[in-house]
């Protein structure tokens, strides 16, 4: 499995590499323009993010808006519904989710701090693990 982690916050992204790490591939970006990168440089090369753990709160564009690129960039590929990678939204700030901004472009949602047993049950429950 390959895991595109957003997240700017040094500690937490440390965290999520670590917790992913035994499902495969995983590849921290800083910020939402470098999520975005990330992803269209695997299409690009012909590699397929099969997860993707979208912090909201990110500097220069936040999670809703990379995950809106995103989706973007697998509509322009003509990727079907059921092809495209599985998002996992996450926040610190649990009143702070607005699914309307991200649609019904995302799997999951969890809150910060993650619970190591739900987030495993999660990943498990999208088929991935």
């Amino acid at each position: 499995m390959k895991v595109l982690v957003a997240e700017d916050d040094l500690a937490s992204g440390k965290f999520m590499e670590k917790l992913l790490s035994k499902y495969g591939e995983v590849i921290v970006a800083r910020d939402g323009i470098a999520a975005v990168d990330e992803f269209v440089k695997a299409v690009n090369n012909g590699e397929k993010f099969d997860l993707v753990c979208m912090d909201i709160m990110m500097p220069k564009i936040d999670g809703y808006k990379a995950l809106a690129s995103i989706r973007d960039a697998e509509r322009k590929l003509g990727l079907a519904r059921d092809s495209r990678c599985k998002v996992i939204m996450i926040s610190a700030l649990d009143e702070g989710f607005d699914a309307g901004y991200a649609s019904d472009d995302y799997e999951e949602y969890i809150c910060k701090p993650i619970d190591i047993i739900k987030f495993d049950s999660l990943v498990k429950k999208l088929g991935l693990a």
